[in-house]
C-alpha cells in the first residue's frame, strides 16, 4: 500500500499512530489481564445528527479500509513507543506482529443514516479490535462530516454544478479527504489536485485575482489567459468594475467565451446584471459562476438567479457549522472466555447524561412505505423479520482481515444521490427540523 493513497506524507510508514495513548496501554492491561483475546463486537454509530440536519451521509468507508489495511507497527513505530516508555516489551512484541484479521460490516459508502444507525460493525479479539477506534473515528467523523454538508448544498444546487475549492481553508491533508467526501455528497469537480491524482476527482481552475493585478490592464491580463487557455476560458470579472470587466471579456475572447466568474459583492444583483449584459453582447451561452463564501442557504437564495455553477470552499470544508458527526465506537458484545466457542453477551455503557448505548450485535433496515419512500430505520439484535430480510443496510467490508469491498467513487456518488432520492422530500428542507424519519428498536 502506497502511503500517498492514504493522504499521508510520504515518510509516514503506517497508520498505526494514528491513535490514542490508552489505546495501547488498555491493550497491554488487558494482555495481562487475560481479556485480549475476548471475541468482541464494536459499532460505530451516533447518538443525534447534528442540530437541525435530517439525515448523515456515510463517508470514508474506502479510507478507513486502507487505514485498517495499513495498521502495522513497524519498526521506527515500535522504537518510538518504547523510548516513550508507552507499554512494556512484551506488548511491543504482540504489537511486531499485529495485522487485523477480523470482519467489518458497515452502511455502504454514500448510505444515509440516522441517530442509532450501526454505520460500522468491526468484529475479532478484543485486542486487534480497540487499536481501530481513534482512526476508524477520525475518518468517519470528518469525512461524514463533510459529506453531509455537500449533500444539503447539492441538493439546494439542483442541476447546477458544484465545485469544491476549500483547500486553503483547512489542513492540507484534511483538503484531500474533503475533497472526497464532497465528491461523495454530488460535487462535481475540485480545484485541488492531490485529491484528482489520489481519487480521480475531476479538476478545474484559471486564475485568480493576483493574474489580474501582476498585469499593467486588466485588458492585458484577459488577452494573456484567453490567449494561453483559449477562449473556453472562465474570466475573473470582479477585480475592478464588472461591468467593464464583461464588455472587455466579450471583446477579447468573443461569444465563445466559456465563463465569468463573479467572488463578491451582491451575487444575486450582480448575476442578473451580468447574464443581462452577456446576452446584449451576444455571449448568451457564456457560462456565469459565483464563489464568496457559500453555503447551502447562499446556493438556494440564488435558485432563481442566472447561476450556472457554485465554487464553495470554506463552509464545505468545515461541515457548514458541523465539522463533526459525533460518532462513537463502542463494545456492544463480548465472549463470556477466550474460549472461541464462547457464546456473546451484550454489553452496553448505562451511565446517566445522555451517553447510554443498546447492546447487542445489530443488524438495520430501512423500512419503505407503500410508494417505496423511506419511513423508518430499523434496528434489532434478533431475527430479522421476514418483511425487511432485503432491505438490510450493512454489508461485508472486511473478512478474515481481507478487504473485500472496494469499489469506485463514482459508484458511491451515485449511490448517495439515489439513497437521498428514497427519503420524504422533506429531508431536502434547509430549515431545522428532526431526523427525516425515526429509528425504531425492535
Amino acid at each position: 500500500m502506497n502511503t500517498a493513497d492514504l493522504g499521508l506524507p510520504v515518510d509516514v510508514p503506517s497508520t498505526a499512530l494514528f491513535t490514542d495513548h490508552y489505546e495501547l496501554t488498555m491493550l497491554q492491561a488487558a494482555l495481562r489481564g487475560g481479556t485480549a483475546d475476548r471475541h468482541s463486537v464494536f459499532e460505530v454509530f451516533t447518538r443525534r445528527l447534528p442540530e437541525g440536519r435530517r439525515y448523515g451521509v456515510v463517508a470514508g468507508t474506502g479510507r478507513v479500509l486502507d487505514a485498517v489495511e495499513n495498521f502495522r507497527f513497524d519498526a521506527g513505530v515500535l522504537d518510538f513507543l518504547r523510548e516513550r516508555d508507552v507499554v512494556d516489551e512484551p506488548t511491543l512484541q504482540w504489537l511486531a506482529d499485529y495485522r487485523f484479521s477480523g470482519d467489518i460490516w458497515g452502511y455502504p459508502e454514500g448510505e444515509v443514516y440516522f441517530p442509532g444507525s450501526p454505520v460500522l460493525r468491526v468484529e475479532g479479539s478484543f485486542a486487534e479490535c480497540v487499536l481501530l477506534e481513534t482512526v476508524i473515528l477520525s475518518i468517519l467523523n470528518h469525512d461524514s462530516a463533510i459529506a453531509a454538508a455537500a449533500s444539503r448544498m447539492s441538493s439546494a444546487a439542483g442541476d447546477r454544478p458544484l465545485i469544491e475549492m476549500g483547500a486553503r481553508r483547512t489542513h492540507e491533508l484534511a483538503a484531500v479527504a474533503a475533497s472526497r467526501a464532497a465528491y461523495v455528497g454530488g460535487f462535481a469537480t475540485t480545484s485541488d489536485l492531490a485529491a484528482g491524482f489520489r481519487y480521480g476527482i475531476p479538476t478545474v481552475g484559471t486564475s485568480a485575482h493576483a493574474f489580474t493585478l501582476i498585469h499593467d490592464t486588466e485588458r492585458d491580463a484577459f488577452r494573456a489567459q484567453v490567449d494561453s487557455l483559449g477562449k473556453g476560458t472562465t474570466l475573473l470579472v470582479d477585480t475592478y468594475d464588472v461591468q467593464e470587466a464583461v464588455k472587455m471579456a466579450v471583446e477579447i475572447a468573443g461569444p465563445e467565451l466559456g465563463a465569468v466568474r463573479i467572488d463578491s459583492g451582491d451575487l444575486l444583483l450582480v448575476a442578473h446584471r451580468v447574464r443581462q449584459q452577456l446576452d446584449e453582447l451576444g455571449a448568451t451561452n457564456t457560462k456565469i459562476v459565483v464563489t464568496s463564501d457559500l453555503d447551502e442557504y447562499a446556493i438556494a437564495s440564488l435558485a432563481a438567479s442566472p447561476v450556472d455553477a457554485y465554487g464553495v470552499g470554506t463552509q464545505l470544508v468545515t461541515g457548514s457549522g458541523h465539522p463533526t458527526c459525533s460518532m462513537v465506537y463502542k463494545l456492544v458484545a463480548r465472549a463470556e472466555s477466550a474460549d472461541p466457542k464462547a457464546p456473546l453477551v451484550p454489553v452496553a455503557k448505562k451511565s446517566a447524561g445522555g451517553k447510554t448505548s443498546v447492546g447487542g450485535r445489530k443488524w438495520a433496515a430501512r423500512r419503505p412505505d407503500a410508494d417505496g419512500v423511506a419511513e423508518a430505520e430499523v434496528v434489532g439484535t434478533g431475527a430479522v423479520p421476514e418483511e425487511l430480510a432485503d432491505r438490510q443496510l450493512l454489508v461485508e467490508l472486511v473478512k478474515g482481515g481481507e478487504v473485500v469491498a472496494r469499489e469506485p467513487l463514482d459508484a458511491v456518488r451515485e449511490r448517495h444521490i439515489a439513497a437521498r432520492d428514497r427519503l420524504p422530500l422533506s429531508a431536502t428542507q434547509l430549515s431545522r427540523g428532526e431526523p427525516v424519519i425515526p429509528t425504531e428498536y425492535v
